[in-house]
């Protein structure tokens, strides 16, 4: 599995033949848009900074769209979607958390989540998380302690911040007591890696 960072919460999931798209970027956003083919694009927030499946539709592929709560297979991928209330830029929108099972790994991508106060019910149902992909940047998001300690109750093996400026990285990394301040241009992960790790937190160029 490869993963590449795009901005904001825009992450490119490769594994063999196939290309999951995390929240891809819309045209209308500020945030500059992505442009690479993806089979599956899952929006977590209908909103520009986070609905531009149409900018990974390129070339011969064309992506099968979640964006909502429940239960999805296509073809190897696994998704179960939970959706919880937030506030984003001054409007109420019910954000997704998905989980993706591929490869043997448990994906966690939690979206535009603004609290981290999440049901016990659905706490129970992440199971062991693998990958964590957590924003971290505070305003309309998480912010550095608050993400801390969510990650903390989750427990993954590797956790990828996303949507952050440098100052609430240095704040979340101080938080988790990484020394790792350099990121990588992607991360080649495989099982075995996974298994060894413990609560690293991983760093990916945009």
């Amino acid at each position: 599995m490869v993963i590449t960072y795009h901005k904001g919460e825009c992450f490119k999931v490769t594994f063999g033949d196939t290309t999951l798209a995390f929240n891809p970027i819309s045209k209308e956003s500020k945030l500059g848009t992505v442009k690479f083919g993806a089979d599956v694009a899952l929006i977590s927030l209908n909103h520009p900074d986070f609905n531009g499946a149409e900018e990974v539709s390129f070339g011969a592929k064309r992506p099968f769209v979640v964006d909502g709560p429940g239960e999805y297979e296509i073809g190897d991928v696994k998704v179960r979607g939970h959706a919880v209330k937030t506030m984003y830029q001054g409007k109420e929108y019910f954000n997704t958390m998905y989980q993706v099972t591929l490869e043997g790994m448990n994906l966690l991508f939690l979206g535009a989540l603004g609290t981290a106060d999440i049901e016990a019910s659905i706490l129970s149902e992440m199971g062991d998380v693998d990958i964590l992909f957590i924003p971290i940047g505070g305003g309309d998001v998480l912010d550095a302690s608050a993400a801390s300690k969510l990650a903390t109750k989750l427990e993954p093996r590797a956790i990828i911040p996303m949507h952050y400026d440098n100052k609430s990285l240095g704040a979340f990394l101080e938080e988790e007591g990484s020394q790792n301040g350099k990121p990588q241009e992607k991360l080649t992960i495989k099982k075995k890696d996974i298994l060894a790790m413990e609560g690293d937190t991983i760093l990916l160029k945009s």
